[in-house]
């Protein structure tokens, strides 16, 4: 197998990097994490006119036709930057749902404005009662003659404040009662009936839980033509904990060059920190936590397209064991750092809260370790 990355590949990695480093520096983040919005729409824009937007998408609606592997290349560089602007909720889950569940005419209306920025997505679908189980939605759709009738409640919606439409999942109703199968709805984010309380996130961006009052939508909301859409929702969130692995991995590596970079210049009894071996040790134990999570992460997106039970398990895996490696690669940094760790004169709290905060997204370490095992004894029964 091949690893190495391809030209295109190259330049893509390189144009993240460059403009992390010269457009989202300590100072930007700080204004966005005080602003109401959580992002900056100029940094939105700049998305779609450097072709991140349209990334993922098919070429005939717009798109550029990349993969799991270049979202991740993105990724990794926007978790360097520690960026907030609503990128998984739009492109990675949003875009990825429409393109895999809509008709022809829902993918021509939405996917070329995702593209081009003028269309954000969020999408709704975790409830309190679940515990990160996406086949358990108690929020009702019931088909009506006009439509359809949404009543339920949602929480955890990232980014869903700035969102201009919002993908509500919602168990299908029909004459006949409950019919088993879930759907999703392309909701217009200002529809009556429909409230929200937004609050911020952990490490930056925000969210909001929303509540879903006797809200009416037409027919044609639903994606595609009523087929049970859980496959679909499994099948992006994998995607999403892949894309969010990378991130990671980059909030990581970032953490581990500043702390080395700390141990050399910070001296003790008139010798660097970095002189001290117990501290070379446990700089070469983050090193290997940082390249464990970055070797899982591509494992992932490698696996995105495989066979469900072959992906999910790959996006079990490197979700629960990057999230051990990001706390402890997070930990040994604020603690390298001393006091000045836990303080605000240095990033390093910023980056070990958004580690935090993805140990908790789509479902903590000790949750994937459970579902990859139960995956595991569905292949070996199988």
């Amino acid at each position: 197998m091949d690893l190495n990355l391809s030209d295109e590949q190259k330049l893509l990695r390189e144009s993240a990097e460059r403009f992390v480093t010269e457009s989202y520096d300590a100072d930007h983040r700080r204004k966005m994490a005080g602003d109401p919005l959580g992002f900056s729409p100029a940094v939105w824009k700049q998305f779609a006119e450097l072709g991140w937007l349209a990334l993922p998408i098919p070429e005939e609606f717009g798109g550029l036709g990349g993969g799991p592997i270049e979202i991740g290349i993105l990724m990794e560089g926007f978790g360097r930057g520690l960026v907030s602007e609503p990128y998984i909720a739009t492109v990675v889950l949003g875009a990825a749902l429409i393109e895999r569940c809509g008709s022809t005419a829902q993918k021509q209306a939405s996917l070329p404005k995702i593209a081009d920025g003028s269309l954000k997505l969020a999408f709704a679908h975790c409830e309190r009662a679940a515990r990160f189980d996406l086949a358990r939605v108690a929020t009702s759709a019931t088909k009506t003659a006009q439509g359809w009738r949404l009543t339920g409640s949602k929480i955890a919606v990232l980014d869903g404040h700035a969102a201009d439409e919002i993908i509500v999942s919602a168990h299908l109703y029909d004459h006949h009662g409950p019919s088993g199968r879930i759907g999703l709805f392309l909701t217009p984010a200002t529809a009556p009936g429909l409230a929200s309380s937004d609050y911020p996130r952990l490490g930056g961006g925000r969210a909001c839980n929303i509540g879903l009052s006797d809200l009416h939508l037409p027919g044609d909301a639903l994606l595609g033509d009523g087929k049970d859409a859980l496959p679909a929702v499994e099948w992006a969130v994998d995607r999403a904990m892949a894309a969010l692995g990378a991130e990671a991995v980059g909030i990581m590596q970032t953490l581990l060059d500043s702390t080395l970079e700390y141990t050399k210049i910070r001296k003790q009894f008139g010798r660097p920190l970095s002189a001290n071996q117990v501290i070379r040790h446990r700089l070469a134990d983050m090193a290997i936590q940082v390249d464990e999570a970055r070797s899982m992460a591509l494992r992932a997106a490698l696996k995105a397209d495989s066979a469900p039970v072959e992906r999910a398990r790959a996006a079990s895996a490197a979700k629960a064991k990057i999230g051990k490696c990001a706390r402890f690669v997070g930990e040994q940094s604020i603690q390298l750092h001393g006091g000045m760790g836990v303080t605000e004169e240095l990033e390093v709290g910023a980056y070990f809260k958004r580690l935090v905060a993805f140990d908790t997204l789509f479902g903590g370490s000790a949750h994937h370790y459970a579902r990859h095992a139960e995956l595991g004894r569905t292949t070996v029964s199988t």
